[in-house]
């Protein structure tokens, strides 16, 4: 197949009708699995981690891919291939799917043509970022949230996603004393969500999860959170059954950056020994991979090769592409202006008293990427192409600074991907929209 007869049909995955999108998908599945880009989880190369048999002076870059997804993935597996990176993640959180109308399995179907398209070839590690519970009260989900929960983990694992955070930091309840109190519930929904995963599980696949102990943007995490957390959880565990193999961890950040008036991005103090400490206990104690940085994508350059040397297992990216797609040179002004006007409509209720226009925009636009996608997919190549290459650029200095360049073989020893025998009966494609879920995400 040639470059463009894998361009049209990765095209047809996302956009033609239902019958199209369903041949498309089953193909592109077939393409990858015969190149051994197998959809796999990390977890056994986390675990391994954990008990230190692997160098702790790498951070996985765990890569959000909200609009130009095509683009932005064959970007990043460009650079990856280049440099032999194998420890390497692509997410999408519960939010996300809704706001950039990317379903489960279109966007396994995106990310393998894409790692097809650059010839990169591996374990393909897919997660499902934020799966999140909104509370109702404090420590209290939502009518109806875990239930909801537990059918997009169905439809991610169905899909290829055998990577999962489950985020219960929404129901940490900070009104208690101490931290095993502020922690029950958070335990104890991330315990339900566990057990449901496992039972879903396809034959030879243990998917790695991830739990979160802070809220991304509340108050910093500490040793006590995170062991007050993971005892109660691991007390819950069935026998012999697999736990976490990975904390998200609350160290500063804000998702996106906190937006200053006039538009840039305020200056945010990481503390780094909370990812070394808790990520030093959750190998001593727990035997797990270590602790999770979220929110990361816009800090300065300089930031970056911190959370490697922290120890931290890794980090989560996301803002910082899409503004290099957004304010890129290339990018059509007439059609970042429509995407602000139709924000200013859309999305106006959204808009805080105190923001100005400058704020409302930045903070709001990954917004628009299910509204614009077909417009930005329909971009010539002469915009395209720089695009892509000024993330190529960024990438490169990503997986350079967080220390995963030559992993492809760490990987390959650690993780033997199982090939699901599946048919084209089971590319028949979900619901392509769903309610918007305001949650979190770089």
């Amino acid at each position: 197949m040639t470059n463009q007869q894998l361009d049209q049909l990765v095209y047809q995955a996302v956009f033609g009708d239902q019958n199209e999108k369903q041949t498309a998908r089953y193909q592109i599945w077939q393409q990858a699995i015969a190149k051994n880009i197998i959809p796999a989880s990390i977890n056994d190369f986390y675990l391994a981690r954990g008990k230190e048999k692997l160098p702790l002076d790498f951070t996985v870059p765990a890569i959000n891919v909200r609009g130009m997804a095509y683009n932005t993935a064959r970007a990043a597996f460009q650079a990856a291939k280049k440099l032999q990176v194998g420890a390497i993640i692509f997410e999408i959180a519960r939010s996300e799917i809704g706001y950039t109308a990317q379903r489960p399995q279109e966007y396994v179907s995106v990310i393998s043509a894409a790692a097809l398209r650059e010839g990169w070839s591996g374990p393909l590690f897919i997660q499902g970022d934020h799966f999140q519970a909104k509370a109702a009260k404090t420590g209290v989900p939502k009518k109806g949230e875990i239930e909801t929960i537990k059918k997009l983990i169905k439809e991610a694992i169905e899909a290829g996603f055998y990577n999962i955070d489950i985020d219960m930091s929404t129901l940490v309840n900070l009104d208690q004393a101490d931290e095993i109190a502020q922690q029950t519930p958070n335990a104890k929904y991330s315990l339900e969500l566990t057990k449901w995963t496992r039972s879903l599980e396809p034959q030879g696949v243990t998917v790695s999860l991830g739990g979160e102990i802070g809220h991304i943007g509340g108050k910093n995490s500490t040793v006590t959170d995170f062991t007050a957390f993971m005892d109660q959880y691991n007390q819950g565990l069935s026998q012999n059954m697999i736990g976490m193999s990975k904390i998200s961890v609350q160290t500063g950040t804000h998702h996106g950056g906190v937006v200053l008036p006039d538009g840039s991005l305020a200056d945010v103090n990481v503390d780094f020994s909370i990812l070394r400490d808790i990520s030093q206990i959750a190998r001593d104690k727990y035997q797990m991979g270590g602790a999770v940085q979220h929110g990361a994508s816009t800090l300065p350059d300089e930031f970056f090769a911190q959370f490697a040397k922290s120890e931290a297992i890794e980090v989560h990216l996301a803002t910082g592409f899409q503004n290099i797609i957004m304010d890129h040179q290339a990018f059509p002004k007439d059609l970042l202006k429509k995407i602000y006007a139709w924000l200013d409509q859309a999305k106006k209720d959204e808009k805080g008293q105190d923001q100005s226009e400058e704020q409302f925009h930045y903070k709001l636009r990954k917004k628009a990427w299910g509204q614009f996608k077909k417009q930005v997919w329909d971009l010539p190549a002469k915009v395209q192409k720089p695009i892509r290459q000024a993330l190529v650029k960024r990438f490169t200095f990503m997986f350079k600074q967080l220390n995963v360049v030559n992993t492809q073989k760490l990987v390959t020893k650690q993780v033997k991907p199982v090939v699901i025998d599946k048919t084209k009966a089971d590319f028949v494609p979900q619901q392509e929209q769903q309610p918007e879920v305001k949650g979190l995400a770089d």
